[in-house]
């Protein structure tokens, strides 16, 4: 764990210290990532790929950019890279209907802007399947500011994502939270120095060892309710 993260979720979620949060999307607003490992299967069993959904699961939650080469040994801008980036898009819409948002989603970014906190959604995801979730989760018409991946050399676990979220939130590392449910969000918080809680509601086990650990964003908002100040 680097030395400047916070050892606890008190700490993470001090109000003296706290002015902006940065929140994943997939696995932590909605429960998109078997569905995510499910249409990388399918793409990269069309380009003569034969990987598990085992496999691909526990690699959910880094971009493209970074599981490709890691399942495949190609780049992600080859054609054979971009070819798969394309067939996890066209097998990944149709599931997007049957998805639901995390619980308490709503909720809880409703209750960080009620607390006066900048927020700003640091995702790897490509803009219109953003959009989609959004409106999925039912969370579209909150208007919320992103960090996408066309706007970063290098997703996460690389911290390029955190750190144009900071930028966008106007604010230090230290004054920020990143919210997420994947040792990826953890590794690109640590990376960028700011404080990080993971979330369970995704479905990624082991957690602990990154940090503070809640069950969901309800979960999350409860505790930033009892958090002192």
């Amino acid at each position: 764990m680097s030395h400047s993260q916070p050892a606890s979720l008190d700490a993470a979620l001090d109000p003296d210290r706290l002015r902006g949060v940065l929140l994943d999307v997939d696995g932590t607003l909605i429960d998109s990532n078997d569905a995510h490992a499910r249409a990388w299967v399918a793409a990269l069993r069309e380009e003569g790929f034969d990987r598990t959904f085992e496999e691909v699961r526990p690699l959910i939650g880094m971009g493209g950019d970074q599981l490709i080469p890691r399942l495949t040994g190609e780049d992600s801008q080859s054609a054979v890279g971009k070819r798969l980036t394309q067939g996890w898009l066209k097998n990944f819409k149709p599931l997007i209907p049957q998805l639901h948002a995390t619980r308490g989603a709503r909720a809880l970014v409703e209750g960080l802007q009620a607390r006066g906190l900048k927020v700003v959604l640091a995702t790897s995801g490509e803009a219109e399947i953003v959009d989609a979730l959004l409106k999925q989760a039912h969370l579209d018409d909150l208007k919320l500011d992103r960090v996408s991946s066309s706007e970063v050399e290098s997703s996460k676990p690389a911290p390029d994502l955190v750190q144009v979220g900071l930028e966008k939130l106007g604010l230090p590392a230290g004054a920020a939270l990143m919210v997420g449910d994947t040792p990826y969000d953890a590794k690109a918080a640590h990376k960028a120095h700011v404080p990080c809680v993971l979330l369970r509601c995704g479905g990624d086990t082991g957690l602990e060892e990154y940090g503070p650990v809640l069950d969901d964003p309800q979960a999350l908002l409860e505790a930033l309710e009892g958090a002192k100040g």
